[in-house]
Order: C-alpha cells, then structure tokens, then sequence
C-alpha cells in the first residue's frame, strides 16, 4: 500500500492542534486547549448526586464544575450480560441500582456539549495501540473495520491464546475481555499484542487500587495528552509522516512510539520550517472555510451548512453549474460532486448527531442509487461511526454519526451577542416601529410629568427615523403634543435602543 497521508501536529503554549492529511487535504482536525481539555476517556470516581426514576438515570458529581449524567442501561448489575440465545437481559429500575450518595467509578464517554454534562458509563474501556480492554464486558472480540475473515479468525486465535496464558486473567469473579483494533490487522508479530496486554491488565489494577481508596468526586486516571492519542488512534499503514513543530512535544512522542508503536518510531519527524506547519498545508485556510455556511463545489454548485442543537442540515444546490447534456446530468453530477464534499466536511466539522442531506432532485432511481452508494464509500474512512439510511420520498437523506466531543464550530466560536445565535438581527425598521409603541406607552404612563423624548439608538435606526420615518415622527410629536429628540450611540447594536423622558 502506497503511504500518502500524514498527521500534522502544531503545538503553542495555549493549545495543540492536530491534523489528519489524506491525499493532500486535511480531512480530520482536532484540538485541545490547554485550560479545557476533552474528558473522553478519563476515569474518575462519582459520587450518586440525584436519581432520576422517570428518565431511568441519574446525576453524578464527578467533581466538575457540571454534574456528569448516566443511564441504567451504562452501570454494571449482576447478571448484566447476554442470554444463551443472543437475547439482552434489560436493566433493572435505576433506584434498585444507585442511591443518593453512593460511589461509583465511572468514565466519560461523551465530553460536555453546550449546555450538557459529560456523558458517564460504568463500562470502562481502556485503548492501547493494538487492543481495547473492557473488564465488564460480555466477550472478546475483532474490530468491524477487519472485513477479512480469514484475519479476523487469525487475531481471534491470537488473542484467545494471549488471554489463556495469563493465568490472572479473571477479576472478581468475572473474565476481562478485549477488542482486537484495526491497526492490528496484518501484524504479523504477536508480541505487540502480548504487551499491549500486559499493559492494559496493570493499568485496570492501578486504577482499581486509586479507585478502592479514594471517597470523594476526582479524577483517578486521564486519558493521554491529544498529540500522543491522535498518534496512537490515526497512525496506519497509510500514513507515511508524523510532524510535530515543537521539540519538546516531539521527543515526548518519540519515547512514547518506542515504547508501545516501535513501528511507528521512525515516521516521526521535526518541522523546523519558518512558515507555520498548518500554513504550509493551508490548513488554516480549511479552518476558516469550516466555519462558514457556504461551501462552495468546484463545479460551481454549493452547500449551505446549518448546524443546531438537534441536527445538521446541508442542503446541495446547483449554484452557477448548468451542464452540457440535460438537467438530470447536471443534478446527478452536482449530487456526486456534493459526497465527496459533505463526507469531508462531516469529518472536518467533526458533526455529530443526526444529520440530513437534501441532495437536488433526481428523476432517475440508478442516480439516486450511486450518489448514496458513493457517500457510504466515502464515510468509510471516518473514524467515527455513522449510519446512513434510504433516500425518503422527499429526497432527503437522514444519516446518524456518532458525537464524542464538540463540533469544530463549537470549539472555536461562540454565540453572537448580539443576535443571541439566532444568525439574524431585526432590521433597522423593525427597531424604528419598536421605539414608536415604547413612545407611545411611556406617554400614555407618564402623561403628565414626561414633557417630552430622547431616543438614543444605533447609527442606522436614528438615520431612518430622521429620513424615511420623519413624517411619522411628525405625526406622533403632533399627536402627543410633546417634542421628540434623537441622539447616536456608536458603541450601540441595531437592536439596541433607550427610551428617556426630558
């Protein structure tokens, strides 16, 4: 397999960023700040603040500015498991599980988005290079992502041999499994997965002791620093260059690869250049355009990308694009165009949740058929998991990917002040009608002791009242009998405006 790609990795004293570049683009970003790192991962020891009988879950201090959240499906009961026939037992009442005040050890699996907390579950999971561990989980198993039976069947053997010549592989009375990851496919070395092992089981016991003597809501272990995970998690065959801008960060990262990714050692490599890194690769140029809206197609077609709270919509347009042949070959080769583009900014914008596609029409059912087709093929290389369903009757696409952290848009911006998010402002005739009624409701209360008005406003709105309101403004002076004067504030927005009685 030829090695194209590369992890870029850009380190300040305020964040890391880094970048996963396919084919030249960047496809993946990820940051973390160091005043608020990502909680994915990390294990800490709860303390059971509210159960919540209705929702079947509970709130659990974890010693965060925010209560963690978790449902009874994500604790550990006895008997938790799978019936002989495959059937899953379901989970007992939550108030049979938890109550108030209780301790319990738990890890985030979804960091704090806008308003919620961390999602919590008491089903630990621990990655190494080659192996998850999962001491409450049902079985042993193989990443998905392996297609190839024959290996899947190999890193079963493997693993399965592994387990059985560790004599203390049982932990209060239950077996600890693990999951074979992608990046063992082809390994032809079982030693790395022996260390894995090894590593992993010691790990489990060093936090089960921090865990067995600690009573109070804290962190008993954090999950690795992002430049080391995104090495650990991104690093492939397909990878041909690690580059890292900052020699502290790149010696750290040569001890850890020596260490537990030998065969990625000697693709780690220094940038010394003058030109920051993410320039270099225009990756701040990718940034900027993520956050937009618009995305525009090279065809010349677009997409309009809008992101809330419940979902994303993208809608693809045909834009300035008018074909050569027909108008169901110019809408069937904008749909196309638009997969490549809509995968990679799944990706990019890290978007989460439920997503919907309004692709253009298509008359043809084989188009309808490729452009899903193409979009499934292009998503497979998305490390985060997504499911995509059947174009519906109206045309839409409805798609799910998995959200661990917070969208790149997230991240990086926040609301405006002052449309509160909204992503519009009321125009300056709006807020001129406003200041009419707010007058007129002022006179009506302070009839006889307000001899007259000071509107203080934006630029714009007491432009258009001296302007194409005037006579309005003629009209109510005359009606009220009462003077009504303007004065500019600069440092106000459009919607902004103060009512004084002079």
């Amino acid at each position: 397999m030829q090695c194209s790609d590369e992890i870029l990795v850009n380190v300040t004293p305020m964040e890391v960023r880094v970048a996963l570049i396919e084919n030249g683009a960047v496809q993946e970003l990820y940051i973390e700040r160091m005043v608020r790192r990502g909680l994915v991962g990390n294990i800490y020891q709860g303390k059971i603040v509210r159960v919540l009988p209705g929702m079947q879950a509970a709130f659990v201090d974890i010693g965060l500015q925010r209560t963690g959240f978790i449902h009874a499906s994500d604790l550990i009961w006895p008997g938790k498991g799978l019936e002989e026939d495959g059937r899953e037992h379901g989970h007992p009442p939550i108030q049979e599980l938890l109550h108030e005040g209780q301790i319990l050890t738990v890890q985030v699996m979804k960091d704090m988005l806008g308003t919620k907390g961390p999602r919590l579950s008491c089903e630990i999971s621990l990655a190494s290079r080659y192996l998850v561990f999962m001491p409450y989980a049902s079985n042993s198993g193989v990443s998905q992502r392996i297609d190839d039976e024959a290996e899947r069947l190999r890193l079963r053997h493997i693993l399965h041999t592994i387990q059985h010549s560790d004599t203390a592989s049982t932990s209060v009375g239950r077996a600890e499994h693990f999951i074979v990851r992608t990046a063992a496919e082809g390994i032809a070395d079982t030693v790395h997965l022996q260390r894995d092992h090894v590593f992993l089981r010691k790990l489990w016991d060093q936090i089960r002791e921090k865990a067995a003597v600690t009573s109070h809501p804290c962190c008993i272990f954090e999950e690795l620093p992002l430049a080391h995970r995104s090495v650990r998690d991104l690093d492939s065959d397909r990878i041909a260059r690690i580059r890292v801008d900052h020699r502290e960060t790149l010696e750290q990262i040569q001890v850890f690869t020596r260490e537990f990714m030998p065969a990625s050692a000697d693709k780690v490599e220094y940038y010394p250049g003058e030109r920051p890194i993410f320039e270099l690769y225009e990756v701040e140029e990718d940034i900027k355009n993520a956050l937009s809206r618009k995305v525009m197609l090279k065809s010349g077609g677009y997409l309009m990308i809008d992101q809330t709270e419940a979902m994303t919509t993208i809608d693809v347009n045909t834009g300035s694009f008018v074909g050569h042949r027909s108008l169901e070959e110019t809408v069937y080769k904008t749909n196309l165009e638009a997969t490549q583009v809509i995968a990679r900014q799944l990706r990019l914008r890290n978007l989460g949740g439920i997503i919907i596609i309004d692709f253009i029409d298509m008359v043809e059912s084989s188009h309808r058929t490729h452009v899903l087709r193409n979009l499934e093929r292009l998503l497979e290389r998305d490390h985060a998991k997504s499911k995509i369903t059947q174009v519906s009757e109206l045309g839409l696409v409805e798609m799910t990917r998995k959200r661990t952290r917070e969208s790149l848009e997230h991240q990086l911006c926040e609301n405006c002040p002052i449309c509160e998010g909204r992503g519009s402002v009321k125009s300056a005739e709006t807020v001129c009608y406003e200041i009419f009624r707010e007058i007129l409701r002022e006179a009506r209360a302070y009839e006889s002791s307000a001899r007259g008005f000071m509107v203080i406003a934006s630029q714009r709105v007491i432009d258009r009242l001296l302007d194409e309101d005037s006579a309005a403004v003629a009209d109510l002076e005359t009606s009220l009998g009462k003077p009504i004067r303007f004065q500019v504030e600069t440092m106000y927005h459009q919607e902004q405006y103060d009512l004084v009685l002079i």
